[in-house]
Formats: structure tokens, sequence, C-alpha cells
């Protein structure tokens, strides 16, 4: 009974100030170093400060808030060098999943594969950017489903916010049809069980997403 009784509610209200705000930053309507305030934030939202400041501590952690002690908490500011260092390790994690799942995936994976990258294709040409990225998570997810990997897929949602600005600058992009070709080499590597092809093509999609990041670091310098 005691189980059944234990609070959740600001657990949940946590957890959905944790993916608006998330959202907000990624989007841009938080804009890079823009002071974020707990207070203003929960107005907003419609919720109490205490889920606000449990989102905020959580996104410090993912490297999307900083916050400063007696100062100020703001969206972190778009560093290339740390930018980089996420979407390298998020590129080890889906070459991972590639090798551990490419030669053992499913009729219906290709399948869901294929109908994630139509989905994609659809909202680049369209320009819609957040269905653009669901669709890649879509696409990616099934991998890391297969792989059956709990760390590898845990370490890849812990770093994946950190480089989600920058994929939405690729997703608007014309890279991003690059992309959906690049998805469609590894569908059918997958579909053939290639398991070398799959990682290889893993590798381009995603040092495609750091030779973007070098061409941002050289326009800014």
């Amino acid at each position: 009974m005691a189980a059944a009784l234990a609070p959740v509610g600001r657990v949940l209200l946590r957890d959905q100030a944790l993916t608006r705000i998330r959202a907000a930053i990624v989007s841009g309507d938080l804009a890079p170093g823009a002071v974020v305030k707990d207070a203003e934030l929960a107005d907003r939202l419609g919720l109490s400060v205490a889920p606000v400041r449990a989102a905020l501590a959580r996104l410090v952690d993912e490297g999307l808030v900083e916050a400063k002690p007696q100062s100020h908490t703001r969206v972190t500011p778009l560093r290339p060098g740390q930018v980089r260092d996420a979407a390298v390790v998020v590129r080890a994690m889906h070459e991972l999943a590639a090798r551990e799942a490419a030669g053992q995936v499913t009729d219906g994976d290709v399948a869901a594969m294929r109908a994630a990258n139509g989905r994609f294709a659809a909202a680049v040409d369209a320009g819609d950017l957040d269905a653009a990225l669901a669709a890649d998570d879509d696409l990616h997810a099934v991998l890391l489903a297969r792989a059956g990997n709990t760390a590898l897929t845990a370490t890849v949602e812990r770093f994946t916010p950190a480089i989600r600005r920058l994929e939405r600058a690729r997703f608007a992009a014309a890279h991003g049809r690059e992309s959906v070709v690049l998805h469609d080499r590894l569908i059918a590597a997958c579909a053939v069980a290639d398991v070398d092809a799959a990682v290889a093509t893993t590798t381009a999609i995603w040092t495609a997403l750091l030779s973007e990041l070098e061409e941002t670091r050289d326009d800014a310098g």
C-alpha cells in the first residue's frame, strides 16, 4: 500500500518542464546566452517554481544551461568545442549500435527505418525542423533498440541534447537532403546485414554533422 501512495506528481511536472524548456532552447526561443529565471519560466509554463528548478538542474547536467551561484542561470552559448566533444561521443555510440544491430535487424526494423526516412525527407522539404528531428530520432532508435545496450542508449540520450541546435541548423539547410541519401544508404546496408557498410555509413552521417560544426566555427572566426 505504501508504494501505491508514493508521490509522483512533482516528478511528472519536472519532466514536463524539462521537455518544454529543452525544446525552447533547441528551437532558439530561448536564445544562446539568454538569462533564465525560474520564476519567470514557471509563470510562462503555468507551473510552480519547484519542478522548473529541477528541470533547469537537469539541463545544466545536459550542458544546455549553465548556472553560476549568486550570479545567473543562462542558456549555454554555442561553444563549438563543447558541441564537437558531444558529437564525437554520439557518433561513437551510433557506430557501436550499427555494429551490434545491423546484422540482426528484422524486416519490420527495415520497414520502420524506411518509413522514418520518408517522414524525415518530407519534413526537410517542408522546413518542419521539429518533425525532421523526430523522424531522425525514430530512424536511429531502431538500431539502438535492436542493439539492446542500455548503457549505449543512456549515453546517446545524455549527450544528444548538446548537439540538437547544430542538427536543426543542418536540417534547415540544403544539407538536409544529403542526410536523406545517407539514411537510405544505411537502410540498404541493414537490409542485407552488411555490418561494415552500416558502420561506415553511420560514421559518414555523423562526420557530416561534425563538418557542419567546422563550417560554423570557420564562419564565426
